[in-house]
């Protein structure tokens, strides 16, 4: 059953090209991953979209996704309301559309 995982960031002001090199090594480093794409949701801002083989396969690919995240996290800014610098969340599809 195929997974995905969307996690929101807010990057720091001239810290974009840092943030976007750290996940240029993902597609080899997340074991299980089978798609990623980052897109720019506004200013400074952006949601990282990844398809997964299954739900094991996200649960364990979250040790390298830790790490990577670790790898930038000096480029975040907090998203406030409580969330801290990451909004993440994932679920099994339920209705492809195409």
């Amino acid at each position: 059953m195929t997974v995905f995982n969307v996690v929101r960031f807010k990057v720091k002001a001239g810290m974009d090209g840092a943030f976007l090199d750290a996940h240029k090594g993902i597609g080899t480093s997340w074991p299980g991953l089978r798609h990623a794409n980052i897109i720019r949701t506004g200013d400074g801002r952006y949601c990282l979209i990844a398809e997964w083989e299954s739900q094991d396969a996200l649960a364990g690919g979250r040790t390298a996704m830790i790490a990577t995240l670790n790898s930038f996290r000096h480029t975040l800014d907090d998203l406030g309301g409580g969330l801290g610098v990451t909004d993440a969340v994932s679920g099994a599809v339920v209705l492809a559309a195409k």
